[in-house]
C-alpha cells in the first residue's frame, strides 16, 4: 500500500473515532432558533440505576421506581442550582422548579409518561421558550438521599460516579435539538449528583451557547 493511501486511511479512521466521541453538538441554526428567547425550564431527569440481581432481589418494583425518580430530581435540582449560580452570565433565564414541577404534576406528567409528549407540547404547556431534559445511567445512586435510601434496604450506602450523562436542549417552537452535551462520568468529576453537575458544566461552558 502506498504512504498517500496509509496516510488517507488513518485520516479516514481518525476522524471516524473523533466523530464517535465528540461530546457536544450545536445547532447550526441555534441563532434563528433562539431569538427572543426569555425563559428555560428545567425537566426531571430520567435516571437508571443499574443494580446488582442481589440488591434488585432485595427491593420492590416500586422502590426501584421510586430511587430512579429521586435520582432523576436530584440532577433536575443540581441543574436549577449551577444555573443560579451563574446567572449574571447567561442571556437566558430559567423558570423555577418548583413551578415546572406543580404544572406537570396538575397534568399528571412525570418521569414515567414525560417521553410520551414532545419538547414543544411540553414547552407549550410550561410557557416557556424552550426546555433542558436529560438521561442519566449509573451503576449506583449518586444523591445522598437515594444512596441513603438504597443502604437501608440493601445494606448499601456508597454513592458514585460510574455511568453516563446527557443534557439536552429543545427549541419550544419546532422541537428541534439546540445543544447537546454527553460525558461519560469518570472520578475526577466527584461522587455526588452536585459534584457532577458542576464539573460538567464547567467543562461544557465554554460552548453553553445561552452563555452570554
Amino acid at each position: 500500500m502506498k504512504p498517500t493511501t496509509i496516510f488517507f486511511s488513518l485520516f479516514l479512521i481518525s476522524s471516524v473515532v473523533f466523530s464517535q466521541t465528540k461530546e457536544i453538538f450545536t445547532n447550526p441554526k441555534f441563532n434563528d432558533l433562539t431569538k427572543g428567547y426569555k425563559v428555560l425550564a428545567i425537566l426531571p431527569f430520567k435516571a437508571s440505576v443499574k443494580l446488582r440481581p442481589k440488591q434488585m432481589q432485595s427491593m420492590t418494583q416500586e422502590q426501584i421506581e421510586r430511587l430512579q425518580k429521586d435520582e432523576g430530581m436530584a440532577v433536575q435540582s443540581a441543574m436549577e442550582t449551577y444555573f443560579l449560580k451563574h446567572i449574571d452570565e447567561m442571556n437566558i433565564s430559567f423558570q423555577p422548579l418548583i413551578t415546572t414541577n406543580a404544572i406537570l404534576s396538575k397534568n399528571n406528567i412525570d418521569e414515567s409518561n414525560i417521553d410520551k409528549y414532545t419538547p414543544s407540547e411540553i414547552a407549550a404547556l410550561l410557557s416557556v421558550d424552550g426546555v433542558i431534559n436529560g438521561l442519566l445511567f449509573t451503576e449506583k445512586p449518586m444523591s445522598d438521599g437515594a444512596s441513603l435510601a438504597l443502604g437501608l434496604v440493601v445494606g448499601f450506602y456508597g454513592p458514585t460516579n460510574s455511568g453516563k450523562c446527557t443534557i439536552n436542549a429543545f427549541d419550544g417552537k419546532s422541537g428541534e435539538l439546540l445543544w447537546k452535551y454527553e460525558k461519560t462520568l469518570s472520578r475526577s468529576l466527584g461522587s455526588s449528583t452536585s459534584q457532577v453537575i458542576n464539573a460538567m458544566m464547567r467543562k461544557a461552558a465554554r460552548k453553553f451557547p445561552f452563555v452570554k
